[in-house]
């Protein structure tokens, strides 16, 4: 099992480095493009650093082992939502504000997301015409981000000018590149998954929803600890609101084009409810436009005690 583990170690290594060079390059594109530090954060950054969930998820299915796919959507929103939401709100002190006035939005599209996912995935399998009607939502999403974003530039823009930064030519060389590096850790991460979970007998969406979820969302934990440091506390939010958003929608639709996803049952009696309960809690908790250091050890706590109940139910 040491090689599986040591390939698993290297692949995940480089795969979080790619992200992060395809996450840096994305954000210049979005400031070529003018987008607000929200947008940036939901649209660019979320979509980013969801790529290696995504790559993952369509390497899985045709590689067999379609159960790593669903098993990486909960723990990855599970761990954005509670871990990482947590650690960030614990570091920045004393609040983390959060004023725009149409988050508020964004937090109902992600409640609709978790309920679009829970509608496809109860039964315990997911098609790509079922899938197919999330890539729809996100589009809608999308477009409504888009246009807030032309919204908040026009009202930025009002009273200064600013000169727009040179083609962003550097950035798109970097994107295609870390695209690339992406695949290929993706590939070799999925392969020493399956191989790890063959010598410990466990079941490959377990360790997804562990191990695997916890890698990838360290993207997401890097991206927005340098959000609060530079006082950017509403792009932190929004890479996390944009990366479960983008998990649930659109990450079951491009693995279910290459096969049908199946979901154990153990994930749908536990990881799925917890998911669903952890998008209302932030919901409930960010309603007020910030998140206090305290309600930080709380988001926290909970993700220490859904990791026991894990181990338990294992």
């Amino acid at each position: 099992m040491l090689p599986a583990l040591l390939e698993f170690i290297v692949a995940l290594l480089a795969l979080l480095l790619a992200a992060r060079f395809f996450t840096r390059s994305a954000e210049g594109l979005g400031r070529w493009l003018r987008f607000s530090p929200f947008v940036i954060g939901v649209f660019i950054v979320g979509i980013g650093t969801s790529l290696p969930e995504l790559i993952s998820a369509v390497l899985s299915v045709k590689a067999g082992a379609s159960e790593i796919v669903p098993g990486n959507i909960l723990g990855s929103s599970i761990s954005n939502l509670l871990l990482i939401t947590g650690i960030v709100a614990v570091i920045a002190r004393p609040d983390m504000r959060l004023g725009s006035q149409y988050i508020l939005i964004d937090l109902h599209f992600l409640i609709g997301a978790f309920a679009a996912f829970w509608l496809v995935a109860h039964d315990g399998v997911i098609i790509w015409s079922e899938a197919f009607m999330g890539v729809f939502l996100f589009i809608v999403y999308s477009v409504y981000l888009i246009r807030q974003g032309d919204q908040d530039l026009e009202r930025t823009a009002k009273g200064h000018t600013e000169k727009r930064q040179a083609r962003p030519t550097k950035d798109l060389l970097i994107l295609l590149v870390s695209a690339v590096g992406i695949y290929f850790g993706a590939d070799h991460t999925v392969s020493s998954i399956t191989d790890i979970a063959t010598h410990l007998a466990l079941p490959p969406s377990l360790i997804a929803l562990t191990v695997l979820s916890i890698g990838t969302t360290l993207p997401e934990l890097a991206v927005n600890i340098s959000a609060i440091r530079q006082g950017k506390a509403e792009m932190a939010v929004g890479n996390v609101l944009g990366s479960c958003i983008f998990n649930t929608l659109v990450i079951p639709f491009a693995a279910a084009v290459f096969g049908t996803v199946v979901v154990p049952a153990d994930l749908l009696s536990l990881s799925l409810p917890v998911m669903l309960g952890a998008g209302l809690f932030f919901y409930l908790l960010t309603l007020d436009k910030r998140i206090s250091p305290w309600e930080g050890w709380l988001f926290a706590g909970l993700y220490v005690l859904f990791l026991q109940q894990l181990v338990f139910a294992a």
